[in-house]
């Protein structure tokens, strides 16, 4: 979860100062606040977890780049606007669903910080959901490349759904919900958006995945150049 938030979260914060209209420029960066403020809590909460010494800042700024966890789907670039709102929606709809499970998790502090982020995350997945309609619904060209960024994203919407072991380990002792049975409401909420504006569910004959497991693609070593620049060129530096 940390890692997801703390790499989406990045990729938003480039659009600042680059949005199409001011308003969505201060959207996405207010967006990006919301998943950076999350991550530094998961990333806080896992540094207590491990009692190695290590707190956020060492998660976010001294892991290398097959030391990530997070899905392939949130370290895509952001292409084009449609291509942004996309990856959003996709993630969005799932984040929103696993952080309503992880409210009901056995381990306490796990559901205090879901309940935190699931109101952010609510207003998160409204907005990503109503710019894929409009931009579905506006038009020729509107339509041409929202439809154009959901079937390029959809290929990475199943790692979203998978598990391992670690995770039914989690899920045996109720820390975690299995994430597998919130693919059919996933599904559904993303195809009655897609139908209300005008577009059409992707299909795809296989899925991406390996970034839970540390296999990235080139764009993570790029975007952690960037980020981890400050810190590491001055050990020390604080969020």
């Amino acid at each position: 979860m940390g890692d997801c938030m703390l790499i989406l979260g990045h990729r938003l914060s480039q659009w600042c100062g680059h949005a199409p209209v001011l308003e969505e420029d201060l959207a996405l960066a207010n967006t990006a606040l919301d998943l950076l403020g999350q991550a530094r809590r998961w990333l806080a909460y896992a540094g207590e977890l491990e009692g190695k010494g290590r707190d956020e800042d060492d998660f976010a700024f001294q892991r290398d780049t097959h030391e990530y966890r997070n899905f392939l789907l949130v370290e895509q670039d952001n292409g084009n606007y449609a291509d942004t709102i996309a990856r959003q929606f996709y993630f969005d709809f799932w984040h929103q669903l696993q952080l309503a499970e992880l409210k009901n998790s056995s381990d306490e502090r796990v559901a205090a910080m879901a309940r935190q982020a699931h109101t952010e995350v609510v207003f998160h997945a409204r907005r990503s959901r109503d710019l894929v309609i409009r931009l579905g619904d506006g038009t020729a060209e509107s339509h041409r490349r929202m439809q154009q960024a959901l079937d390029e994203f959809w290929i990475y919407t199943g790692e979203l759904f998978e598990v391992d072991e670690d995770d039914e380990a989690l899920v045996e002792n109720k820390t975690i919900g299995d994430v597998r049975a919130l693919h059919a409401p996933w599904l559904k909420q993303v195809s009655e958006a897609l139908n209300e504006g005008t577009l059409r569910l992707p299909q795809a004959a296989g899925m991406r995945s390996g970034g839970r497991r540390g296999v990235h693609s080139e764009r993570l070593g790029y975007l952690l150049a960037e980020m981890q620049f400050l810190p590491r060129a001055y050990p020390g530096a604080k969020w």
